[in-house]
């Protein structure tokens, strides 16, 4: 009887305690931890790649604003420290991205799945703004004329500059080419529109191609100052460029012709007769119908700090 109450009393401390008699007790899996790093590119550009760092060998599944990244749905770690695992991303679109992964060990018993912490990145936008064939080159300069608070700050008028005064005027230079003319210059001949909209000008500003001190391309005036009708919005200038090309209804296609082999002023013969070589011409080609002209347009994708900017007058210290 005694016995038998001496067992009850053992068995109850060894529940108490947490104790099970005969048996080890129950370990849970090692901590383990998941780092997201990379993913810096360029939208429409080679993939990014995206690296998993984690304390433990596995697969890491990697994630974009929550959606398994395709191709990236189960990545092997290396077998050795540190134990990482590379993501090939494709951008859908430029702009931020928040990336994430979830490290599944290959040891579950030993070590716990591991969530990396949601990495932020921003993929970066093409600057060119390019909507169709027509590439576009923008940049701004300092009107010339301007003396006092408002001369050029480094004694130069024409030096591309994107911080601007009240009071100065800006001219925008702009270069373009046109793919579906074989990448031919964006010239008066072969465009239909050219022009500049401004926020906070009623009407674009018409751009005009010409010879600007030995170099040809199409400049835009903005006039800024307090005057009626003259730009005074402080702040970033918000532009959009844009560039219409005319219809085409003949393009030039590169061919060859036959003529007579010269040397020296002497045409070739051979067995009596005239040698021929073949020489690239271009022919001018009818297309039916009209090739309609293509659009293209330009705005800036700059950081705000980086975009043309326009400030007040400096004012002279008491």
């Amino acid at each position: 009887m005694k016995k038998s109450i001496s067992g009850l009393v053992v068995g109850t401390l060894a529940l108490a305690l947490g104790v099970i008699v005969g048996a080890a007790p129950a370990q849970a899996a090692d901590a383990t931890k998941l780092t997201i790093s990379g993913g810096s590119g360029v939208f429409g550009l080679d993939p990014a790649t995206i690296t998993g760092t984690a304390t433990a060998p596995g697969v890491v599944k990697f994630t974009v604003g929550g959606d398994i990244i395709k191709g990236c749905e189960a990545v092997a770690t290396t077998t050795e420290t540190p134990f990482t695992a590379k993501c090939a991303w494709v951008p859908a679109a430029p702009g931020a991205a928040v990336l994430g992964g979830l490290l599944t060990p290959s040891d579950a018993a030993k070590y716990a799945p591991a969530e990396a912490v949601p990495f932020n990145v921003k993929v970066g936008t093409p600057v060119q703004g390019v909507v169709s064939p027509i590439h576009i080159y923008v940049d701004t300069v300092l009107g010339s004329g301007t003396s006092g608070a408002l001369a050029p700050r480094f004694g130069v008028s024409c030096a591309v500059s994107s911080e601007f005064i009240v009071g100065q005027t800006i001219v925008f230079r702009i270069y373009a080419n046109n793919e579906d003319l074989g990448g031919a210059v964006m010239d008066s001949k072969n465009t239909a529109k050219a022009y500049i909209e401004i926020a906070g000008v009623k009407d674009p500003v018409q751009m005009s191609y010409g010879n600007h001190s030995g170099a040809a391309f199409w400049t835009g005036v903005l006039k800024t100052g307090t005057a009626t009708g003259l730009y005074n919005t402080l702040g970033v200038i918000s532009f959009k460029v844009s560039m219409i090309a005319k219809d085409t209804t003949s393009i030039k296609v590169l061919s060859t012709k036959l003529v007579p082999k010269v040397v020296d002023g002497v045409v070739q013969r051979s067995n009596g007769k005239i040698v021929y070589e073949s020489m690239r011409v271009y022919k001018d080609a009818k297309v039916t119908p009209a090739l309609k002209g293509a659009t293209g347009t330009w705005q800036s994708n700059f950081m705000p700090t980086s975009q043309l900017t326009l400030y007040a007058v400096p004012t002279p210290k008491a």
